[in-house]
């Protein structure tokens, strides 16, 4: 197992630009970034590579020591586990603000963790006003002003930040599954990715939406690793109102996207939503390979035995009733294996990590293009539902890549593929070959075919 890399935590009080700070040292839009105060909740990590040397930086949320009710107490208890597992800390001031009570005291709260303190006197966007940063000498030394917006001062507080960090050669590409937890707001996502990790990762809470940045966790199982991203709850347009929660829902799609699986978190004691299904076309789109899972079964199963109807039923014969509804309200993306659980209580999420090898697995299956149209040659393509204008003649079948799975379908003739065919031919790939969870593509190639001469009269 390799050596971890140096921690550093960025910590500050809200609004002083921790997040864009962040997003600058890896590279890329990570954590959101608006001007509503108290955006970052959970923990985000990164990997920040700086001259043959590399470091883990995590994002905090805002911190407010005085304030201990809510989410705010959770945010200040999230920082302080990062804190306690950093080698060195960048505390983030507002240069244009000055120093501030709130300043002062979170450096003195910072110092009890006994860890290397570096002040980034942060929006500060010319050279000219560099001038800025001295007031917050108080708070310790040494004092770099940047601009994280910009990237102005960066490169020396790097410099200083890695000037002992021990140099590490050129990692390998990363082999982890790359699984977006997806769904709804205040369905058990962030308990789902607690009770995966085996620890509390992600702040969870009753208020819907807790949850706004994107947080990855890996996990280290059975010689695999698997990198879990919990999103936010993805909501309908028209109920997003603030800002930071319209950015939520475009973070969790683009977050999505870098995905291999997507798992759908749906409240099995509420049923499946219109915007259960919605979220399930936003991943099928998107060509992600998908597993449904259908929280709270516990409390689905209590509600069932109040019922006339359905008391008598087992367990069991509740679960087959409750997929066959399922399955008729989503069979768009009927590939998708469902699994009932509770991850409260924790109860079924062990298999879970079955079912994402399995779609893993799939998702990365190629079949060798002899295999392929040997399954052809035995398929009957005139039970196909497509109307007789547009069942074309297949010449043959090959498939072009993974991730997911992509087939080159070579025909004779202009005529487009009508979709009933191409989902009878996605059926029977899959009678046939483990395509378990993962969506199907056809790209079509047709050959027209050459007009016959007249003979000569």
């Amino acid at each position: 197992m390799s050596e971890r890399l140096p921690l550093v935590a960025i910590v500050g009080r809200p609004n002083v630009g921790k997040s864009t700070l962040f997003n600058r040292l890896v590279g890329s839009r990570r954590s959101i970034v608006t001007d509503e105060p108290g955006i970052t909740r959970d923990r985000i990590y990164g990997i920040v590579r700086w001259r043959d040397r590399s470091f883990e930086v995590v994002d905090t949320g805002g911190l407010i020591p005085d304030e201990r009710a809510g989410i705010p107490a959770e945010i200040f208890r999230q920082a302080e586990v990062a804190l306690s597992q950093a080698d060195s800390i960048v505390l983030v001031v507002d240069s244009r603000a000055g120093l501030t009570p709130l300043d002062a005291e979170l450096a003195r709260r910072l110092r009890v963790f006994g860890k290397p303190i570096v002040v980034a006197a942060n929006k500060v966007d010319s050279a000219s006003r560099t001038s800025l940063a001295s007031a917050f000498y108080e708070l310790g030394d040494p004092v770099f002003p940047v601009s994280a917006e910009h990237g102005l001062g960066v490169d020396d507080l790097l410099d200083h930040l890695t000037l002992h960090f021990p140099e590490v050669p050129a990692e390998e590409p990363s082999t982890a599954v790359n699984i977006a937890i997806i769904g709804r707001p205040n369905v058990g996502k962030s308990t789902l990715l607690n009770r995966l990790v085996g620890g509390e990762r992600s702040i969870v809470a009753s208020e819907p939406g807790t949850t706004r940045d994107a947080v990855d966790t890996v996990v280290e199982r059975d010689g695999r690793s698997y990198l879990f991203v919990d999103t936010a709850g993805i909501r309908r347009k028209a109920l997003t109102k603030l800002a930071a929660e319209k950015l939520s829902v475009v973070m969790a799609r683009r977050h999505l996207e870098r995905a291999d699986i997507a798992i759908l978190v749906a409240d099995a004691s509420m049923g499946v939503t219109t915007q259960d299904a919605s979220i399930a076309g936003y991943a099928d789109k998107a060509g992600r390979s998908l597993i449904i899972v259908m929280n709270k079964w516990d409390l689905a199963l209590e509600q069932a035995r109040q019922q006339e109807k359905t008391k008598k039923l087992s367990p069991a014969e509740l679960q087959k009733e409750y997929e066959k509804l399922m399955r008729e309200r989503l069979g768009f993306v009927g590939y998708a294996p469902i699994i009932f659980l509770s991850a409260l209580s924790g109860e079924g999420v062990e298999a879970l990590f079955e079912h994402i090898d399995r779609v893993a697995n799939a998702r990365r299956l190629r079949i060798p293009t002899a295999e392929l149209n040997r399954w052809l040659s035995e398929t009957d393509l005139g039970r196909s539902t497509a109307p007789a204008a547009q069942a074309p003649e297949v010449l043959y079948l090959t498939q072009a890549s993974t991730d997911p799975p992509t087939f080159v379908l070579f025909t004779r003739g202009a005529r487009r593929i009508h979709f009933s065919f191409e989902r009878y031919l996605q059926n029977r790939l899959r009678e046939r070959f483990d395509f378990t969870g993962t969506p199907i593509r056809f790209i079509t190639r047709t050959r027209k075919q050459k007009p016959r001469r007249a003979r000569a009269g």
